[in-house]
């Protein structure tokens, strides 16, 4: 009686879930499948699996939360968000789709009239950002994924109190996961105690409940900056030294980070106030909104993505922007599970003679992403992608030019957390001096990389091949 009562709970718990998968129209057929597989070949843990990461859901409560914060700043603030018409007259025909379908994941089109600055390195960055911070005059907007208290992190957090007790207002918002060393600190309260109004984005006080009632992995990647409504940085740096002392057997983290002026600020400024009253549950009245062009600045926009937008907006904007390309497109990024859209748009361009070329790290800090992306090589490098492996640390930097005359910089990777799980950010623009600085930099990486080819592919062991594919056939659930 027991092993049939042991037997009756398998098949009910296998049956139930796997029902369960079957009913959710949200899933595509590969990811669908790998839960199947999971599900089958280990159920117990796969079903505790499932139950822990399976859906991505917020709850009602925070869709109908985010539609509402997204309708108040549309009534409000339409004059920041650009619009859809004026695409035509800003971009070039061959890349308006991309720029078009960008503007409608969360209503930011592009506006005329921004500059640029693309910073060094990460001391660079650190240095212009403190800077800046100690020079504002009316308010400080921050928001980070990782926040550490290394030297960079503690010198922003520094920063933000010396501007408080002069009176500029200051917000900071940290990600509960990310960030949750700083978030316990004496650092952090230092912080509140000299007027820094905080927030924490998905807070972790109580990790059961959430795992419950939500995803414990649903997270904040964002990384945003904004100092009195003229100043804004964009880019794949987070609050951390490039050491990352969490981190340090894959360190350097190798990031870009850009500073931008213009009416591109106000769309970052109001893409953080929807992140502060998502976190904080209150209204952020009177932030300062500036649509001040640049003479002779070139038009960008923001993009914004999470899990409260719609499914694959992210995926979708890689494959438009890809489909754009007519000579040539790089692409960098640290982590690299691409969906079927995204991969079947990179050979296609290739096929049709785009100089694809990929750069990804040699050594990755998550050894089932670098297995999944090995999995893709073959398919890559027989289509003509040229893939570079790079050598000198982990490049967690996250570019793609088009052309060199489109660019994309930001929070955004390539796999299933970015294009489904974390708030995103990024910025797209089109400007040939900027885009060529980034191709610059771009091919900086290329040079402390080594090239793969299809012979050394070719000459991976058996068990090296069936271990990469074997995790790729879960790619689509990692």
């Amino acid at each position: 009686m027991i092993y049939l009562a042991l037997a009756i709970v398998h098949g009910a718990l296998v049956f139930g879930f796997t029902m369960r998968i079957l009913l959710r129209d949200d899933l595509s057929p590969p990811a669908r499948l790998a839960w199947f597989v999971v599900i089958n070949l280990a159920p117990y843990f796969g079903v505790l699996i499932y139950f822990l990461f399976g859906e991505i859901d917020l709850g009602q409560k925070a869709r109908k939360r985010h539609d509402e914060i997204f309708a108040m700043i549309r009534a409000h603030a339409a004059p920041y968000m650009g619009r859809c018409e004026d695409v035509n007259t800003l971009i070039d025909p061959l890349y308006r789709p991309a720029f078009l379908y960008g503007g409608s994941i969360n209503g930011f089109y592009p506006m005329g009239g921004n500059r640029a600055e693309l910073l060094e390195d990460a001391a660079a960055f650190a240095t212009r950002l403190v800077a800046d911070i100690d020079a504002a005059q009316t308010h400080v907007h921050v928001l980070y994924y990782i926040w550490l208290e290394d030297q960079t992190g503690t010198e922003v957090a520094r920063a933000l109190t010396r501007a408080a007790q002069r009176g500029v207002t200051c917000r900071a918002i940290a990600d509960g996961l990310g960030s949750r060393g700083l978030i316990r600190s004496r650092l952090w309260k230092d912080m509140k105690v000299a007027g820094v109004d905080l927030a924490v984005a998905f807070p972790l006080d109580n990790p059961f409940l959430t795992m419950l009632t939500s995803r414990i992995d649903l997270r904040n990647h964002r990384k945003i900056t904004v100092i009195d409504g003229h100043i804004t940085y964009c880019g794949s740096q987070n609050s951390a030294d490039p050491e990352f002392h969490i981190k340090p057997r894959y360190a350097p983290w190798v990031d870009i980070m850009m500073r931008f002026e213009g009416p591109v600020v106000a769309q970052n400024q109001l893409l953080f106030a929807s992140d502060w009253m998502q976190a904080r549950g209150e209204i952020l009245d009177g932030i300062e909104l500036k649509a001040q062009p640049v003479e002779g600045g070139f038009p960008a926009q923001v993009v914004g993505d999470g899990p409260t937008e719609r499914r694959s907006a992210t995926p979708q904007l890689f494959t438009t922007l890809i489909a754009s390309a007519r000579q040539e497109m790089i692409l960098t990024t640290p982590y690299f599970v691409p969906d079927a859209t995204v991969l079947d748009a990179l050979i296609a361009a290739a096929h049709r003679g785009v100089r694809v070329g990929l750069v990804f790290p040699k050594k990755n800090d998550s050894w089932i992403v670098a297995a999944a992306s090995r999995s893709y090589y073959r398919r890559l490098l027989e289509a003509g992608c040229v893939i570079h492996e790079f050598t000198g640390g982990l490049l967690h930097a996250k570019t793609l030019t088009i052309d060199g005359r489109v660019a994309l910089i930001g929070s955004s990777n390539l796999d299933l957390r970015s294009f489904e799980l974390n708030y995103e950010n990024n910025i797209l623009f089109q400007d040939e001096t900027l885009t060529d600085e980034i191709r610059t930099r771009q091919a900086s990486y290329i040079a402390q990389s080594e090239a793969v080819s299809s012979q050394e592919v070719a000459q991976w062991p058996f068990y090296v091949c069936i271990w990469n594919n074997a995790v790729a056939t879960v790619g689509p659930i990692l």
